[in-house]
């Protein structure tokens, strides 16, 4: 469906509603995707363990040397999902490959359902480029629509969702995030901005002043996110010189080791505040 720049401020206003059906889980699977995981990782990604993961053993309690990176995610995974009891989880940050990598790796991992709220929008609208001209032509009304998906995404649960940069930008918006664990994935511009070709010399200029001004704009609303995930930093815990080396099973067990914080700190607050 096109809808033109000219007419968007006029269709935009109901578009959501009348285009984006009530959201619902994606059909039950007969068995888990463990064979398929590698197809979520893109190509340059490392399958067997690497110098970084032999590091992150100390680090993580998980011997991630003698086995496969996914299946000690899995089991990481297995080991939380009693304490997140069913608990959605919102990535929040630039969007990128490598954030989108890592929210389908934890679904499969959590056995959770994936979604990428910007996808959402763009199917209802009836693309990208729909999307971008309405977003053009009123602003106000794209972010109403973002406000309708995630209501309908934080109303659900068991979830991964890969959240827009519009789910930081407003307080309405924040406060549906608090209905699960939301994660900042803190990746760097020159990075993000290689696109899916990460290993290219240099990164698009056209897509990191995109990113640059996005992130700009989203900064403060990141912050509240209940942790951080750094490219940065990890790869600096594991040893990593280049950054691009880090693999979406090494960032996705210091997401889970994050979760397993808040969980533990969340019940102790519980237990704390039970009358004696």
């Amino acid at each position: 469906m096109e809808i033109s720049a000219a007419s968007a401020s006029l269709t935009f206003s109901g578009l959501v509603p009348r285009l984006l059906p009530p959201l619902v889980y994606p059909q039950a699977r007969s068995a888990p995707l463990l064979s398929s995981s590698v197809k979520l990782i893109s190509s340059h990604r490392r399958i067997a363990p690497s110098p970084c993961l032999a590091d992150q053993s100390a680090s993580t309690g998980v011997n991630v040397v003698d086995s496969d990176p996914i299946d000690a995610v899995k089991r990481k995974a297995m080991d939380i999902s009693p304490q997140l009891k069913g608990a959605s989880i919102f990535l929040v940050g630039v969007n990128n490959h490598i954030k989108t990598n890592l929210g389908k790796l934890l679904a499969e991992s959590l056995r959770y359902y994936y979604f990428d709220s910007d996808n959402l929008i763009a199917e209802a609208a009836g693309g990208n480029a729909s999307v971008q001209s309405l977003k053009e032509a009123d602003e106000k009304s794209f972010m109403e629509s973002e406000i309708e998906v995630l209501k309908q995404l934080s109303s659900m649960g068991r979830l991964v969702v890969c959240a827009g940069d519009g789910a930081v930008q407003s307080l309405t918006n924040l406060a549906l995030l608090r209905h699960g664990i939301s994660i900042w994935i803190d990746v760097p511009l020159e990075i993000a901005a290689k696109g899916d070709a990460p290993f290219s010399s240099e990164p698009s200029p056209e897509l990191f002043d995109a990113l640059k001004a996005s992130y700009e704009k989203s900064r403060k609303g990141y912050d509240t996110a209940d942790a951080v995930i750094s490219l940065e930093r990890i790869a600096t815990k594991l040893g990593c010189e280049d950054l691009e080396t880090v693999t979406s099973e090494e960032l996705a067990l210091e997401v889970l080791k994050e979760i397993e914080k808040l969980t533990r700190v969340k019940k102790m607050m519980e237990e704390a505040s039970r009358p004696f």
